[in-house]
């Protein structure tokens, strides 16, 4: 995938703009919290005092993991396509809350171990039919995480919107994204593994031991690239892709849940400035994704203990955006209201 450098916001004049925009509303400084901060970071993402939101997207992302082989998953691998299917008919929890917020939804095959034939709403970019076992050899090789990426850059460039949310599904993919976490913060494995789908506490320890000897065996992995073609998933690192893609175009990435922030994980590695265009919804409930956040030094918008995946928590905060957007360019300012502003004592 050939990718050009992600610029940073930062923009001095600009943010003196808009912390004068924002400051001048009839509200006393401040008082509209994350709001404030989100308007401006929009602001600054699309270089202007009045910024818009138009056409937003979320694309889930579906692949499957050999590593499941290792039995770290409360759930068949059989559970990925048929839930693909039921994205397919609108049925899950991601469906509901994107119509709820007008939001485009996309499907894509990166790599389900189905076939699924022609659909009409379903994108195929399948690699292969799930990754191979990372406790045995690397998930997959070099090409075809390069393969994976550039398909997510494409989906991007098919875009017309300014908002990209991304959600994924994938049995075993926690798995994957505990692994990415360890490997690029050195965070001990313990503190990364969680339930996923519903261990038991011996089945967290089971995962947690595949891990660690999977490490073990791939000590060699370290660099962004090597880390994500040994330990991750075809959703993963297509999800990689899309976003450095998305960042390049400086749209709103919407990071939902665990695996969403460990593919923006492996982005930040690459393009540290993506970073400045990332909303982090909301901290998921599943054990290492509070840890994951402090490691990338950013803050979630919403803690709803959600664990569900899908996007679910980027349709969830979208509004937040839209609030945020809209008090900047609606709101009336003290001179317009003819209310008095703070007094200079």
């Amino acid at each position: 995938m050939q990718s050009t450098n992600i610029i940073a916001i930062a923009n001095p004049a600009l943010e003196a703009e808009l912390a004068a925009a924002i400051n001048n509303k009839t509200k006393p400084p401040g008082s509209l919290g994350r709001l404030e901060h989100l308007a401006a970071q929009i602001g600054l993402i699309q270089q202007t005092t009045q910024p818009a939101l138009h056409e937003p997207a979320i694309i889930v992302f579906a692949g499957d993991h050999g590593v499941v082989a290792e039995g770290v998953s409360a759930f068949p691998q059989d559970v990925t396509w048929q839930m693909v299917e039921n994205f397919l008919a609108d049925g899950a929890a991601i469906n509901v809350f994107a119509r709820q917020n007008a939001i485009a939804l996309h499907v894509v095959d990166t790599g389900v171990n189905h076939d699924f034939g022609p659909r009409e709403k379903l994108l195929n970019m399948k690699i292969a039919g799930g990754t191979r076992n990372f406790a045995k050899e690397a998930a997959m090789t070099a090409e075809q995480c390069q393969a994976a990426m550039q398909n997510g850059a494409e989906l991007v460039a098919g875009l017309s919107g300014n908002v990209l949310g991304f959600g994924e599904m994938g049995i075993g993919n926690t798995t994957a994204a505990a692994a990415l976490m360890h490997k690029l913060t050195g965070i001990p494995v313990a503190d990364c593994v969680g339930a996923g789908t519903g261990l038991t506490t011996e089945g967290i320890r089971h995962k947690q031991a595949v891990i660690e000897a999977a490490v073990s065996l791939h000590a060699d992995a370290n660099e962004a690239a090597d880390v994500l073609a040994t330990f991750g998933g075809f959703e993963i690192a297509t999800m990689v892709g899309a976003m450095l893609a998305a960042a390049q175009r400086r749209m709103v990435l919407l990071i939902d849940g665990f695996i969403v922030s460990s593919a923006l994980l492996v982005a930040a590695r690459m393009q540290a400035n993506i970073l400045d265009y990332c909303v982090f919804s909301h901290q998921s409930d599943e054990s290492g994704h509070a840890r994951m956040l402090q490691a990338l030094q950013v803050k979630p918008v919403l803690q709803l203990d959600l664990r569900l995946g899908e996007g679910t928590g980027a349709a969830l905060v979208y509004p937040m955006l839209q609030a945020a957007v809209n008090f900047l360019n609606q709101m009336a300012t003290f001179a317009s209201a003819q209310v008095s502003g703070k007094s200079s004592d």
